[in-house]
């Protein structure tokens, strides 16, 4: 697998991400061990977790994926195989969260104590925060990559318009820059990124890490009317899927599927890494057999006509500027 630059960082990594946000979750210690096992066994190396992962879950405060990865470290000896990225800036409890620079660096030593290492390659903004200044933040990334804790950073959630101002920052004041983005981006969801992000990333030359690379499971095959939905724990991400544009998207996987004997969401990742802007879309996992499924679909070549028959079913309409 060819590595792909995550933007100018000097960090390359083949085309796909772990997430990390099922670990602690959907699967306890033993089934992230086996999978992370798995995963870096197979030649992939970029692990994307956040240090609020998986506060949502009934008994959890946030951390315990980290927990999770950093015990699988110690245990394995891989960390020098593993690119370990984390996120900062989401609310944890005590109502400690944002990208001040007091609690990016709080959070940082938190983050390498769960984790069991002495350095994350990169370091996220989760989300943005409107209450400090861009330069205060990038300060504070600058003083944790001069002592050796982050390698570089990146950001999720925020706006293009984010972004670019952040940029501007960087260059003003000679400080690190986003190095990688991460935003929704898959076969449904393609309007934003593509009209939006895309454009800024090209011209700066930023990493792009997808995530929802199957939009929820939808682009598994598995939802296929109401009562498939209404019978998942997904029903409120799901529904909004169930329009005529997603019914052809789900058929033209279908038939991709025929002719390629992969299943969709394979296809649908495929497609994913195909993209020109994309470097690692991101894709979770509970068992072994699923990461040896996530291999599958990265050696899995769509040839142009797949690629076409793909591209027309989903395509949206772009709204006047």
């Amino acid at each position: 697998m060819q590595p792909r630059p995550l933007g100018r960082s000097g960090l390359s990594t083949p085309p796909l991400a772990m997430g990390g946000n099922a670990f602690g979750w959907t699967a306890d210690e033993k089934a992230s061990f086996a999978v992370l096992d798995a995963f870096i066994d197979a030649g992939f190396s970029l692990i994307d977790t956040a240090d609020v992962y998986s506060k949502w879950v009934p008994g959890n405060v946030g951390g315990e994926s980290e927990t999770i990865i950093g015990k699988w470290l110690k245990r394995s000896g891989k960390r020098a195989k593993a690119l370990i990225a984390t996120k900062v800036g989401g609310e944890l409890p005590a109502g400690s969260q944002g990208l001040s620079a007091r609690h990016v660096k709080a959070a940082v030593d938190a983050s390498l104590k769960r984790l069991g290492t002495d350095y994350i390659d990169l370091y996220q903004s989760h989300y943005s925060d409107g209450a400090v200044a861009y330069e205060e933040t990038l300060r504070a990334y600058a003083d944790l990559i001069k002592d050796g804790k982050v390698r570089a950073i990146g950001v999720s959630n925020h706006s293009a318009e984010q972004i670019e101002h952040s940029l501007k920052v960087s260059r003003a004041y000679d400080l690190p820059r986003y190095e990688t983005l991460q935003p929704l981006y898959n076969l449904y969801d393609r309007a934003e990124f593509e009209q939006t992000y895309a454009p800024l990333c090209r011209e700066h030359g930023i990493g792009v890490i997808s995530f929802y690379a199957l939009a929820s499971g939808f682009l598994s095959g598995k939802y296929r009317n109401e009562a498939d939905v209404k019978a998942s724990k997904r029903q409120r991400s799901n529904m909004k899927y169930l329009t005529p544009r997603g019914f052809r998207i789900l058929d033209a996987l279908d038939a991709v599927a025929g002719r390629t004997g992969a299943k969709p969401a394979q296809i649908a990742i495929a497609w994913l890494i195909a993209q020109p802007d994309v470097t690692a879309p991101i894709a979770s996992a509970t068992s072994a057999q699923q990461v040896d499924e996530l291999a599958a679909a990265v050696r899995l070549r769509l040839d142009p006509a797949s690629l076409m028959q793909l591209n027309e079913a989903s395509a949206y309409e772009v709204e006047p500027s």
